[in-house]
């Protein structure tokens, strides 16, 4: 598609979610000017992701021996060199209460990441949090790295462009909507869900390795 198709289609979806539309809003670069990340970092930021996501959760209810079965299984699927600095004092409990919320909300990220690994079917619908149980049976139920990628295909770059296309005109309609003009209508998004999700598809198509160190434009 291009980027001038991606563009209209995205609106006609957001028209059908009842999600004002900004014409002027640029449309994403072409396919041929997109370099996704590679089958194996994606599998291993989304599966770093989830864990610390998971440790983060058990901090956050005080229970540091739960984040400590979850430090083990980041070494067990060898993806400790993968973390980032927030996911970092998470995993290593190293005065981890800063970033534990943001950690937390990483599960929007990483579904974005299993969307784009092929394990989640659509992402499309942003009005409400991924299904976490299921996010986390991507990983539990692999005995191995290797195991969980084996059932990995990376979606293309069309693919993944149309969705983050999609995702871009979601955040700024939710940003209006916040900070510009209330009654822009937004339909049932939930801005946080939209935010996550599109970091982590902007990070597969990015150079920064680090997403909280990533700028996302509106």
């Amino acid at each position: 598609m291009a980027p001038e198709e991606r563009k209209a289609n995205s609106e006609r979806i957001l028209t059908e979610k009842g999600i004002g539309i900004e014409e002027e809003l640029f449309p994403l670069k072409p396919a041929s000017e997109v370099k996704l990340r590679s089958l194996d970092d994606i599998c291993r930021r989304a599966i770093a992701a989830l864990l610390s996501t998971q440790a983060a959760i058990e901090l956050n209810d005080n229970n540091p021996d739960g984040a400590e079965k979850f430090r083990r299984l980041v070494i067990y699927f060898g993806v400790e060199d993968c973390l980032n600095n927030y996911e970092n004092h998470v995993i290593n409990n190293d005065e981890p209460q800063p970033f534990i919320e943001a950690v937390v909300w990483e599960y929007e990220s990483s579904w974005a990441l299993f969307w784009a690994l092929g394990l989640v079917d659509d992402i499309t619908d942003a009005s409400s949090i991924c299904d976490c149980a299921k996010a986390i049976s991507f990983v539990s139920q692999c005995e191995s790295y290797e195991d969980f990628k084996s059932h990995c295909k990376l979606r293309s770059a069309d693919e993944i462009l149309d969705m983050a296309d999609l995702y871009f005109r979601y955040d700024w309609a939710c940003d209006h909507h916040k900070s510009v003009d209330p009654d822009w209508p937004v339909g049932d998004l939930d801005a946080d869900v939209v935010y996550e999700r599109r970091l982590g598809l902007e990070w597969i198509m990015g150079s920064t390795d680090d997403w909280f160190n990533m700028t996302l434009n509106t």
